[in-house]
């Protein structure tokens, strides 16, 4: 039920709404300045940290938390007895300036349940963008949700004022979908990822021709996971990231634990939310965009889901100890970058500075490799320095991480001060 209430209860009604929806980290434009405000800088910009340390923030709100789907996992659906809000366009513009003239934000995160249906929500949607990017002259970053089943023409729309998209899968298979989300189709979620990524390639290539050709979606597209509300294994969850990333282009799939805010027959009593699930699907997320790794390689029939006790790469390499130790002058990239412990930075480094000179363990240190799982899966010169034969009942022992507290109900922090190596592993991704 809509009621007469002042436009700070609307935000904070509205940005409550939106905090369930977490794929919003890093935008990558690259959109410049033309004659107004603001601008997305090449180094990104995020909800909380960037990849080089600065803390930055967006207004990240719903348009309207009213919502014709009934979605059972979504506090917003329409069977909820909540205070059902909406701000115009121009609202979400005006608070968007104002915000950012204060500097108070960097970006807008838009997002929003839908109204009436799709394509009247993505009108909505697209006119707040037009009336940021042509009438404010603002330059700044914006995320703009696509609404499922929208027609693709808006599709379009949207992703030429947008820095990025996204359209979130929710759950992974069609069957979770009919249980938990009846209004919406896997076709109807697929079909605009499918349309973004045709047409970032097609303008990207007509760019190439004429550079007066405008940028789409600059950033790319993202889209989002629930976590255990569904009893998917983590298997089918990064087999559907993994075809994610190779088909669509996707930039990143975000992983949401399922956090149990409604009640109802369908939705599993989860107590605490699977937060070091989420933190472990992150870990193999990693491993598939970035060091090579297959999730054939990460998880089979035999391993459907991946290890509390140890990261995936650690839980891989455990698996294979007759690819190891690796002798660290003489393995190439890839098999340095697949060492538990070794990141990509630290793969490149070795591999620059072993063209002046063979390697020992003291040089390793001084290059800043951290040695605390890699001592276990390396030799220098021939010498082994792991404190332990290489047997995978006694690593496992050395290598499981510090239980975490199972009754905490909080984010697992990213920046746990009494665990350096966790910490900069979380900023880094390096595993």
């Amino acid at each position: 039920m809509m009621m007469d209430i002042s436009l700070l209860e609307k935000l904070e009604i509205l940005a409550a709404g939106a905090k369930y929806d977490v794929a919003c980290a890093s935008s990558g434009s690259r959109r410049r300045n033309r004659e107004g405000i603001g601008s997305a800088a090449a180094c990104g910009i995020c909800h909380s940290w960037t990849s080089d340390g600065r803390y930055v923030s967006l207004l990240k709100i719903l348009l309207t938390n009213i919502c014709i789907y009934d979605c059972a996992y979504c506090v917003n659906r329409r069977s909820n007895d909540l205070r059902r809000v909406a701000l115009t366009p121009e609202e979400v513009a005006d608070l968007t300036i104002s915000f950012y003239r204060r500097n108070y934000i960097e970006g807008l995160f838009l997002s929003t349940g839908v109204v009436k249906s799709p394509d009247y929500t993505m009108e909505l949607l697209i006119k707040t963008a037009r009336l940021l990017r042509e009438v404010h002259r603002f330059n700044g970053y914006i995320h703009l949700k696509v609404v499922p089943a929208a027609d693709l023409l808006q599709v379009e729309a949207a992703g030429k004022y947008a820095d990025r998209v996204s359209v979130n899968i929710e759950l992974p298979t069609r069957e979770s979908l009919a249980l938990l989300a009846p209004d919406k189709t896997k076709e109807s979620i697929v079909e605009p990822m499918r349309r973004v990524n045709e047409l970032i390639g097609r303008y990207r290539e007509e760019r190439r021709v004429l550079r007066s050709t405008p940028v789409f979606a600059p950033a790319g597209q993202t889209t989002q996971l629930i976590v255990g509300a569904t009893p998917e294994t983590d298997l089918q969850i990064i087999r559907l990231s993994e075809g994610l990333y190779k088909k669509l282009d996707m930039k990143r799939v975000y992983y949401s634990s399922f956090v149990p805010v409604n009640g109802g027959t369908r939705l599993p009593a989860l107590s605490p939310p699977p937060l070091l699930r989420e933190h472990r699907l992150y870990q193999a997320d990693w491993l598939l965009r970035f060091y090579g790794f297959d999730s054939c390689e990460l998880l089979d029939a035999q391993h459907p889901h991946l290890d509390a006790d140890v990261d995936p790469k650690c839980s891989w390499a455990l698996r294979h100890l007759h690819l190891f130790p690796v002798e660290v002058n003489r393995a190439d990239y890839e098999e340095l970058v697949r060492v538990p412990g070794i990141g990509v930075r630290s793969a490149q480094r070795i591999v620059r500075a072993r063209r002046q000179g063979h390697l020992t363990c003291d040089d390793l240190k001084k290059l800043g490799v951290v040695l605390k799982r890699a001592q276990y899966f390396l030799t220098a010169r021939g010498k082994y320095f792991g404190e332990c034969p290489l047997e995978a009942a006694g690593l496992r022992a050395r290598l499981a991480e510090k239980p975490v507290n199972k009754g905490a109900t909080q984010q697992l922090s990213l920046f746990d001060p009494v665990d350096a190596l966790n910490m900069r592993s979380s900023i880094t991704g390096e595993l």
